[in-house]
């Protein structure tokens, strides 16, 4: 990221946090609702959708693919299906941005299609591994070229698809429904087999808007030729943005937070199990259905945490949220240990390295191990973190800052808008001490 972007934030520690807190849409719900409103059949209308700049890329792809997307208003999108084989080509680049999971989820749609496309991205999506999408999507008959397993991907279109049963050798939401996507092309039944459960948005929206699927807790299946229908899509509140305010929460003395509608789906809450077996408080209220995913609002007192050895069982269901629970862990009295979760070297940064770097800047002890750390809690002191530019690491390291003994002074913190836009005045809202850094 370049001079002229670079945005640093401080972070001092606070009294307590009170209040309730509305956070953004779904980022992993907004993504697929806007692919599958695209290529259904009819008039979408989608609520809650999150307005970052992912969720944006995204929608501006498939608007560059012919897709008429309106916007009402904040958070509302209302998307004029073309049906299946709709799409038209783009005579230039589709830009994800730093949408990882948009680049994904669009390679297995666009490898169904009849023409070509180029997908690129930011300097930091560039770095990150597609093979792990295009070795099975080839295994299918797509034939995607991309730079040493690197963006950008060049996508083959009029290529035929056929199903095959897939066994993921890393548990990945994202190439799951790389396959499920494109398999709506292919001849025959995709399945896709994981080691263990990942989160199953895509398949619970592919039944909402008609596709008949079969999926159980590590299992999805289903056959190409039948089609799409337009349906509204509520978006639960993202989980993964409210785990910074229920870490925030637990480690704050005094506090007490209320946090409505967060989406509760059973592959996405890992960090609530976590936080609960550390001695977190934390309550679900007014528990619903929305759209076939499970709502409910989380209120959250102080608490005093305890180290843990982390079920390994809990890793698949929280890898996005595995940053603030290395800083809960730091809080926490005794060691966590943190196994199985080598996923996080490939995330936006090299996750474990990032925060274990950050970690030790600001005075706490930890061991970096291949797959995870060995956090011994105490106390946090002040100083600079470098996030590398990853969202949620900047977000994190502003929830070390409120209980550190001095000012956290946080590097690189501009793609925080990419998940999570407005998150400075949110927090301030509820008792942060957040600021911009000179």
């Amino acid at each position: 990221m370049s001079g002229a972007q670079r945005l640093d934030w401080s972070s001092r520690s606070v009294e307590s946090l009170q209040g309730t807190v509305a956070v953004p849409g779904d980022k992993s719900v907004s993504h697929r609702s806007m692919m599958l409103s695209a290529i259904a059949e009819g008039t979408s209308h989608i609520r809650g959708f999150l307005e970052g700049e992912d969720t944006r890329a995204t929608a501006a792809v498939l608007a560059q693919l012919g897709v008429w997307i309106q916007a009402p208003s904040a958070g509302e999108r209302i998307v004029h299906g073309v049906g299946l084989h709709g799409l038209r080509a783009s005579d230039r680049p589709l830009d994800c941005g730093n949408a990882g999971t948009g680049m994904r989820l669009l390679a297995g749609l666009l490898a169904g299609q009849r023409f070509d496309s180029t997908l690129i991205g930011d300097e930091s999506l560039s770095k990150r591994p597609m093979r792990r999408v295009t070795d099975p999507l080839a295994s299918m008959g797509a034939r995607i070229d991309s730079q040493d397993g690197l963006p950008p991907l060049h996508v083959h279109g009029g290529r035929p698809l056929h199903g095959i049963r897939y066994e993921l050798p890393v548990a990945s939401a994202q190439v799951k429904s790389a396959l499920l996507l494109a398999g709506l092309y292919a001849q025959g039944a995709t399945e896709v087999i994981e080691p263990h459960p990942t989160r199953d948005y895509t398949e619970r929206m592919l039944a909402a808007f008609g596709w008949p699927i079969d999926f159980s807790p590590g299992h999805a299946r289903l056959e190409g030729g039948h089609r799409l229908r337009a349906t509204d899509v509520v978006v639960p509140a993202d989980f993964s943005s409210a785990a910074f305010f229920l870490a925030a929460a637990s480690i704050v003395p005094g506090s007490q937070l209320r946090l409505p509608a967060v989406g509760l789906n059973p592959r996405r809450t890992g960090l609530l199990e976590a936080l609960r077996l550390m001695g977190a408080d934390i309550r679900i209220e007014h528990q619903a259905q929305s759209g076939g995913e499970v709502i409910g609002d989380l209120v959250v007192r102080h608490a005093p945490l305890h180290g843990i050895e982390l079920p390994q069982a809990l890793v698949p269901d929280m890898i996005d949220e595995f940053p603030v629970l290395f800083i809960a862990a730091a809080v926490a009295k005794g060691r966590t240990v943190i196994r199985g979760a080598a996923e996080l070297r490939v995330k936006e940064s090299d996750r474990i390295a990032t925060m274990a770097a950050g970690m030790r800047a600001l005075g706490v002890q930890i061991e970096e191990t291949p797959d995870g750390a060995i956090i011994d809690g105490g106390r946090i002191g002040a100083g600079s973190v470098d996030t590398h530019g990853d969202h949620r690491i900047a977000m994190s390291f502003c929830v070390a800052g409120l209980v550190a003994d001095g000012t956290v002074t946080i590097r690189d913190c501009a793609n925080v808008a990419t998940s999570f836009p407005g998150f400075v005045e949110l927090a301030n809202g509820c008792g942060f001490a957040l600021g911009t850094a000179g």
